[in-house]
């Protein structure tokens, strides 16, 4: 009797255990843990670009995608766990625009709430609303381990290599989106993560907070965003959130904390409208 299925697909049981065989070296190739190159990544990178200083931002259209590319590029000749910061300074000095003031808006752990909370920058300019956060923005690359040419079969990330290019990218775009932000600091932390709302160890830990300039911001207003159905893991004042007031507070800045910031969770409640957490109260 032949194998349930095979026929059915047209394959003999010898062709399909051939298959599987192959699609597991393609697998047994990955050499890191994070998937490969994005295909098309020039062509993505241009036309983000291109976009960016076309309808988002025109007052930005004497930049130059191509040189902003070129510069961005030269991590792609570099072995794959040895890309570090400031690899990418040039890229950030083409790149980099000023940020409206009031308008920087800082995440852990939602970005997605973010991202539909700015609304292309109408109502924010998270980092990956600036130039040089779309271009890069839930894309990968790296270059393969001993040869040259893109890998499009896995790239490294911090459990693999510290320096690896995408990690080095966010850092360097981090401490640069702290270093240009100004006036009122918005910072939305998740309050259903399990791990607490505020990483002691993240990008926004290690690599914003400690770039904030002084002399630029007035004060810093966290808002602590529990998710419709999702567990209240810490508000303001308890667990890491405290940690992260403490912090600001020993830096010499002035900071508020809202929970559930009725703006933001008016926009989580359009998901989940019959949902008792968004039910409106008459009055």
């Amino acid at each position: 009797m032949a194998a349930p299925g095979c026929a059915l697909f047209g394959f003999s049981p010898s062709a399909l255990l051939l298959w599987l065989a192959a699609a597991g070296a393609g697998r047994a190739d990955a050499q890191w843990s994070g998937k490969g190159t994005s295909p098309h990544l020039p062509s993505i990178f241009l036309g983000r670009c291109a976009e960016y200083l076309a309808l988002v931002a025109p007052q930005l259209r004497d930049k130059n995608c191509t040189a902003i590319w070129e510069a961005f590029k030269m991590v792609l000749d570099k072995d794959p766990c040895s890309v570090s910061p400031s690899d990418y300074d040039l890229f950030m000095n083409l790149s980099r625009h000023s940020i409206p003031r009031d308008k920087s808006l800082f995440w852990e752990n939602n970005q997605f709430l973010v991202t539909s909370y700015a609304e292309n920058t109408r109502r924010f300019m998270p980092l990956r609303d600036v130039l040089y956060g779309r271009t890069g923005d839930l894309l990968s690359w790296c270059r393969q381990k001993n040869a040259s040419g893109l890998d499009y079969q896995s790239c490294p990330t911090s459990e693999d290599c510290e320096n690896n290019a995408v990690n080095s990218f966010w850092k360097r775009a981090s401490m640069q989106y702290s270093k240009d932000s100004s006036g009122v600091i918005h910072v939305m932390l998740n309050g259903s993560e399990p791990t607490g709302a505020y990483p002691v160890k993240g990008f926004f830990a290690d690599f914003e907070v400690p770039y904030f300039q002084k002399d630029k911001i007035t004060r810093i207003e966290i808002w602590v965003m529990n998710e419709i159905e999702g567990p209240k893991v810490e508000s303001c004042g308890e667990g890491s959130v405290k940690i992260l007031e403490e912090r600001l507070k020993t830096m010499g800045f002035q900071y508020s904390c809202i929970d559930d910031y009725l703006p933001v969770k008016l926009l989580q409640c359009v998901d989940h409208s019959t949902h008792p957490d968004c039910a409106l109260n008459s009055s």
